[in-house]
């Protein structure tokens, strides 16, 4: 991707921050809580960060495929060859809560692989940012971009993923709000494989951030999520040198799909 176009989805993803963490710090805020129709949450907080991700990457020649908005025609889309794909507020659950662990997300998909990605974290400042061709990285703290900043220096002032120190452990990672039978199974499977296994929980793309970073070694979700879940984590996992398979198959998840429900998977 060029690199103009990588930074000019960076600064959406912070000034999306911006508006999230203002309703957030809000002390007089009930976050305006309604129903979507698979009665997750849906906050003020979700949308204004979506208008702004929306007008910012009006800049760029690609569609937008994003949680408030997925109601696009598949007939439309199926000719998106490059397109963004985004979740204004990865983590509404943990936004409601209070407990920080949540992100924007912000992917570019070209022929349905996640090619460059960013993950912005509000609350910590911290931002994940990655292209294929560029490798993947973390900064922060941050919430803008100077008018003189490039993605080269970005890069130069970042921490290159991964960079977890070796360990002895075998890290797991799993959902903070969603740990299914299945989930369980799978980690007192992996103590039969490994001395030592430690489970980490963490809310939203926070958990696929760990894979990227080296911090954790496997994150399996056998439960739902949809493409706005996933695929800015996906191409920072790609981009450190990892993979998201679907689970059971050696095959990596794929998107822009007639069906936005992802597969279960192993992100290692």
């Amino acid at each position: 991707m060029d690199k103009t176009i990588l930074l000019t989805a960076i600064r959406a993803a912070l000034e999306a921050g911006k508006e999230i963490m203002a309703v957030y710090t809000d002390p007089n805020s009930d976050f305006e809580i309604e129903k979507k129709a698979d009665n997750s949450p849906l906050t003020i907080a979700d949308r204004k960060s979506h208008a702004v991700i929306a007008k910012t990457l009006q800049e760029t020649p690609y569609p937008l495929l994003s949680e408030e908005g997925k109601q696009i025609p598949v007939e439309e889309r199926k000719n998106w060859n490059e397109l963004w794909i985004v979740d204004p507020l990865d983590g509404t659950k943990e936004f409601i809560k209070r407990n920080g662990e949540f992100t924007v997300n912000i992917a570019f998909v070209q022929n349905g692989t996640p090619e460059a990605g960013v993950i912005y974290i509000p609350v910590k400042q911290e931002l994940f940012f990655a292209d294929c061709a560029y490798g993947a990285y973390k900064i922060g703290p941050i919430t803008e971009l100077p008018a003189e900043t490039t993605l080269d220096s970005l890069m130069n002032q970042g921490q290159r993923l991964p960079y977890g120190a070796p360990r002895k452990n075998f890290v797991i990672v799993a959902s903070r709000s969603h740990l299914t039978p299945e989930t369980e199974a799978y980690i007192n499977e992996m103590k039969q494989c490994h001395k030592q296994v430690e489970t980490v929980s963490k809310g939203s793309s926070l958990k696929l951030c760990l894979i990227a970073e080296g911090e954790a070694d496997v994150y399996p979700r056998f439960a739902p999520t949809m493409e706005w879940d996933t695929a800015a984590g996906h191409a920072i996992i790609r981009a450190a040198g990892k993979e998201v398979y679907q689970a059971g198959r050696q095959e990596p998840l794929q998107y822009n799909k007639e069906e936005l429900l992802n597969p279960w998977f192993i992100a290692q």
